[in-house]
C-alpha cells in the first residue's frame, strides 16, 4: 500500500482525536482540532477552484499537475496546516526563504507558478511589492501576526476564512501521485522546486517507516496502532520553510506525538528554546548543526551552573539534520545531557534522508562519519556505476528507491540528476563521500563548496569542522578564491566568540591536528557574524564574497 499524507494525518486524527497534536504558545490544539481547521481550510481553497487537474500519469517528472500554494509564513500552527490543508485539497505547498528580498521573492513565486499564499502580515508589504509581477496569483491568505499591517488589498484574513469554510473532510479522491514540493536553499545557486510523489517522500522523511523495523509501513492499520502508543513530544527549532524542521513535523504527525513550538519564531532564542523544552517536557529536538547546536550548549552549561537551571530530564534524543554538528559540540552536549543521545541525521532535499549517527555520553563522538540508511549509496565519477563497499575512489552520495520526480519546469537539471544506472533511477544532489570496507559512510561535503588547490580537491565543510574546534571560534565558513600559484585557495571566515583573542596561528596549529597541511586556510577573514539561512546552512555565495575581499 503507498500513502497520501492528507490520509494519514486523518488516520491517526480518527484514533487520538484528544490528543496535543501542535503546541505554541498559548494554542493547544487536538488531533480532531487540526483536523478540523485543515478541512475548512482544504475546502476554501477548493471553493476557489484550485485542486488537482492533471494525472500524473501524463506527465513528465518536472511537470506539476496540481495547483501551488506558497507559505510565506515564520513557524507557527498555520503553517502546519497551510501544509495539510492543502493536501487534502490536492493543492501542493510551497516553502518560501522569508528572507528573501523583493527580486529573490518575485522569481520563486513566478517560478512556481503559485496561485495561493498564506503569509504572516509582517511579510504583507513586500508581498505588495511585487505582487503586479505575480500573474498566477489569486487567492491570498493573511494570517495576523501581531504587527498591526492592515488586511492586503484582495486578501482574507486566516481565521475568517477558516470560520466560513465548512469543517467536513473536503469531497476528494487523495492519491499516492499527488505532489510534495520543497524548494531547495539557494545558497549555491538558484532555488529550484524538487517534486516528490507524496508516497515517496512519506517513505524517505516523513515517517513512513516502522522505526522499529526500518520496514515500509503496510497498512493504514500499522501506521494507526503505533500512533494509539505514541504521545512523545517534538520540537523542531529551526523554521518549518526548510525540510529538517517540518520533515520532523510530520514524523510526529504519523506517530501520534506532539509537536512542539518554541515561542520565539523570528529569531532563534537558545533561552526560550531550552524554555519550552522544559515547560512541555520535550522529549526529542531537532537543531541545524553548528549554528544552532553552539548557542544551545552555551545557554545550557551557563543556566545549569546556577540554581535556576533548565529541568531537562525528558530530553531523550538531540537530532542534528541539515549541516554538520562538530565533534566538540556534541561532546559538550552530552557532558550536559547525560542520558541522552546525539543523531547526526544527513539528508537532502532530493534524496530524503538518508544516513546518520549516534553518539552517547561516556564515548568520543566523532564527524563525518555515519551509518547508510535504506538506499543510500555511492556512485563514480562518472555516474556509470555503484561503488562497492572497500572502494578507494571517492564517488557521489546518492540515493536509490523511492526519488524524487525531478525539478518542476527543469527537464535538463532532473535529467542530470536524476540518472539511471543498470536499470535503476538514482538521485544524485551533488555531496562528495566514500564507503568504506566497513560499511561506514564518510562524507565530505557538497561539490559546489569544493576548492580545487594546486590540483587537490578541498571539501569546505571539512575545513570548517578542523577551525571549528578551537575554543574561541564561534562559527566558520570556507570559501576558495583564486591564486596564482594554487588556481584556487582556501581562505576561512571566521566569527570569534565574544572577548576571544586568538590568532590566526593558533587557528592553524588547531586544525592542522585534524586535516592535512594542503587543506589548510591560506588566508583568514575575521568577521563580526557569519552569514547563514534561518536554519543555520552556509551561505557559500556570501562566503565567496568574503574571500575575494581578502587580502
Amino acid at each position: 500500500m503507498e500513502f497520501n499524507l492528507a490520509q494519514v494525518h486523518d488516520a491517526v486524527s480518527r484514533a487520538v482525536p484528544e490528543r496535543e497534536c501542535i503546541v505554541w504558545r498559548d494554542r493547544r490544539l487536538t488531533y480532531a482540532q487540526v483536523a478540523e481547521r485543515t478541512n475548512r481550510l482544504a475546502n476554501h481553497l477548493l471553493g476557489h477552484g484550485l485542486g488537482h487537474r492533471t494525472s500524473r500519469a501524463s506527465l513528465a517528472g518536472h511537470e506539476s499537475g496540481q495547483s501551488h500554494l506558497a507559505c510565506y509564513l515564520h513557524n507557527g500552527n498555520e503553517y502546519l496546516e497551510a501544509m495539510l490543508g492543502s493536501y487534502k485539497a490536492r493543492v501542493a505547498p510551497i516553502n518560501v526563504n522569508y528572507r528573501y528580498v523583493a527580486e529573490e521573492l518575485r522569481y520563486l513565486l513566478n517560478d512556481a507558478r503559485a496561485e495561493a499564499i498564506i503569509f504572516h502580515s509582517a511579510f504583507a508589504a513586500r508581498l505588495a511589492e511585487v505582487r503586479p509581477d505575480l500573474p498566477s496569483l489569486r487567492v491570498l491568505l493573511q494570517v495576523d501576526d501581531g504587527t498591526g499591517a492592515p488586511l492586503l488589498d484582495g486578501a482574507e484574513w486566516y481565521e475568517e476564512a477558516l470560520a466560513a469554510a465548512a469543517p467536513t473532510s473536503p469531497a476528494v479522491a487523495h492519491s499516492p501521485d499527488d505532489l510534495y514540493i520543497l524548494y531547495t536553499g539557494g545558497t549555491t545557486g538558484m532555488p529550484k522546486g524538487v517534486l516528490w510523489r507524496q508516497a515517496d517522500i512519506f517513505v524517505g522523511a516523513m515517517g513512513g517507516r516502522n522505526l522499529a523495523t526500518g520496514a515500509e509501513w503496510e497498512s493504514l492499520d500499522e501506521v494507526v496502532e503505533a500512533a494509539i502508543n505514541g504521545g512523545a513530544r517534538l520540537l523542531p527549532a529551526p523554521p518549518f520553510m526548510h525540510g529538517a524542521g517540518h520533515w520532523l513535523a510530520f514524523n510526529a504527525f504519523t506517530g501520534g506525538n506532539t509537536v512542539c513550538i518554541q515561542d520565539d519564531t523570528v529569531a532563534f532564542d537558545a533561552d526560550d528554546v531550552w524554555r519550552t523544552i522544559d515547560r512541555e517536557q520535550v522529549n526529542i529536538v531537532l537543531i541545524v548543526g553548528d549554528a544552532l547546536g553552539r548557542p544551545l550548549v552555551d545557554q545550557l552549561e551557563a543556566a545549569l551552573a546556577t540554581p535556576s537551571a533548565y529541568n531537562v530530564s525528558s530530553l531523550l534524543m538531540v537530532v542534528s539534520g541539515g549541516a554538520p554538528l562538530n565533534s566538540t559540540i556534541k561532546d559538550r552536549l552530552l557532558a550536559q545531557l547525560p542520558t541522552a543521545m546525539v543523531m547526526d541525521a544527513v539528508g537532502a532535499s532530493e534524496t530524503g534522508s538518508q544516513m546518520s549517527q549516534m553518539s552517547a555520553a561516556g564515548q568520543s563522538a566523532s564527524t563525518g562519519t555515519f551509518t547508510p540508511g535504506p538506499g543510500a549509496a555511492i556512485v563514480s565519477e562518472g555516474f556509470s556505476t555503484v561503488l562497492e563497499a572497500g572502494h578507494p575512489e571517492t564517488g557521489w552520495l546518492a540515493q536509490r528507491g523511492r526519488v524524487p520526480l525531478g525539478y518542476l519546469g527543469d527537464a535538463d537539471k532532473t535529467t542530470r540528476t536524476f540518472p539511471m544506472i543498470d536499470g535503476i533511477r538514482y538521485s544524485i544532489p551533488g555531496d562528495r563521500a566514500r564507503l568504506t570496507a566497513a560499511g561506514i559512510i564518510e562524507l565530505y561535503g557538497r561539490d559546489s563548496a569544493t576548492i580545487n588547490s594546486g590540483g587537490e580537491k578541498i571539501f569546505a565543510e571539512e575545513v570548517e569542522q578542523a577551525i571549528a574546534h578551537h575554543p574561541d571560534v564561534y562559527d566558520v565558513v570556507c570559501a576558495g578564491r583564486p591564486s596564482e600559484r594554487w588556481g584556487q585557495e582556501v581562505v576561512a571566515i571566521v566569527q570569534l566568540r565574544d572577548g576571544a583573542m586568538a590568532t590566526e596561528a593558533d587557528l592553524l596549529a588547531t586544525a592542522g591536528t585534524h586535516i592535512a597541511r594542503y587543506k589548510l586556510p591560506k588566508a583568514f577573514v575575521m568577521v563580526e557574524q557569519i552569514m547563514r539561512s534561518p536554519a543555520g546552512k552556509a551561505d557559500y555565495r556570501w562566503a565567496k564574497e568574503q574571500a575575494s575581499v581578502s587580502p
